[in-house]
């Protein structure tokens, strides 16, 4: 079969490879459709210390079932999986907090991840997709969409709240956008583009291009400030983005664009505006499912940037770069 192998920091070529082998517990799915993430750009970059080589990059990915050797999955059953292979057994997972599996294994990182034809899954791993729900859009559930409901779960969102994302285009933006308005919230989106703009309106309530959009924020609120803020961009709008929030409101850090990029916290601004930093990364299990029960509703739309075959992948990787892009940029094995 085909598949991205990166053998050495930053180096990868297209392999022809031999079949995934299954031990017991093991499922093999054929990929429908893989999808890029900053994640992988960083991957490449060397910020991922416990990369093993050579490794199948990849960690998003929607696929059917063709071969199982656990009983809760049968051949073409449409199935996700995890960024992680939790061991089912830890405190953790005993918990259902399988993403903090003290165990886990990370596709794409230590074990071959999802850029290839087909895959050996753990079936620990597995969350079948319902009918529902298209290709496109589960393929970037667990990582994207339930990752961002993960967030607002522990931010406690109540209906009718104002929620700010940061970096509205980016493929994680633009669908926080439309899951929060799904839960209830109103939607106030961020990004520095004109264009991008034109286009987001369309699924958030209001949308500015300012560079200091805390004004912008208290302005729509009453000068009181956001209930929430998604911060999908890092430090770059981190500062605006504590700014817009209310007293006592809460931020959900998700982005990174510059992991070499530290940041300046006053601990005294955060006391006295009574603000929670809740860090977030990856979904549970549980996470997964409950997600998909709102996706089958048919609130939510895949934005895809563009789809490339894994002969193309270099392409794909341009495509990730490029600031112009609104939306997912998926593979098609």
């Amino acid at each position: 079969m085909k598949a991205v192998v990166v053998y050495d920091k930053g180096k990868y070529e297209i392999r022809d490879i031999p079949m995934p082998r299954l031990n017991d517990g093991d499922v093999l799915i054929k990929i429908n459709y893989a999808a890029l993430c900053y994640r992988d750009l960083l991957q490449l970059a060397g910020y991922y210390p416990r990369m093993k080589y050579p490794v199948i990059l990849g960690h998003e990915a929607v696929g059917v079932v063709v071969e199982s050797r656990d009983p809760r999955f049968k051949p073409g059953d449409r199935v996700v999986p995890l960024l992680h292979e939790p061991d089912g057994a830890c405190e953790f997972c005993m918990r259902g907090l399988d993403s903090y599996c003290i165990n886990a294994l990370s596709y794409g990182e230590n074990i071959d991840g999802f850029f290839a034809e087909y895959a050996r899954v753990s079936a620990n791993a597995l969350v079948k997709v319902p009918s529902g729900v298209p290709d496109e859009l589960a393929a970037f559930t667990p990582c994207v969409i339930a990752m961002v409901y993960k967030g607002l779960k522990r931010a406690g969102l109540m209906h009718g709240e104002t929620v700010v994302v940061t970096g509205a285009s980016g493929g994680v933006g633009i669908h926080a956008i439309q899951l929060a308005r799904a839960l209830g919230a109103r939607v106030i989106a961020i990004t520095r583009s004109p264009d991008k703009a034109k286009f987001i309106k369309q699924f958030a309530d209001e949308t500015t291009t300012e560079q200091r959009f805390s004004k912008v924020v208290k302005d729509l609120t009453n000068n009181v400030g956001a209930d929430i803020v998604i911060e999908a961009v890092g430090t770059p709008t981190l500062e605006e983005s504590l700014r817009s929030l209310r007293n006592g409101g809460r931020i959900i850090i998700i982005g990174n664009v510059n992991p070499d990029e530290s940041y300046s916290l006053r601990l005294g601004y955060l006391i006295m505006k009574d603000i929670a930093i809740i860090g977030n990364v990856r979904s549970h299990k549980s996470d997964v499912a409950e997600t998909f029960k709102v996706l089958s509703r048919g609130l939510i739309k895949p934005i895809i940037a563009s789809t490339y075959s894994l002969y193309k992948f270099d392409d794909a990787l341009e495509s990730m770069r490029n600031n112009s892009r609104i939306g997912k940029v998926l593979i098609k094995p």
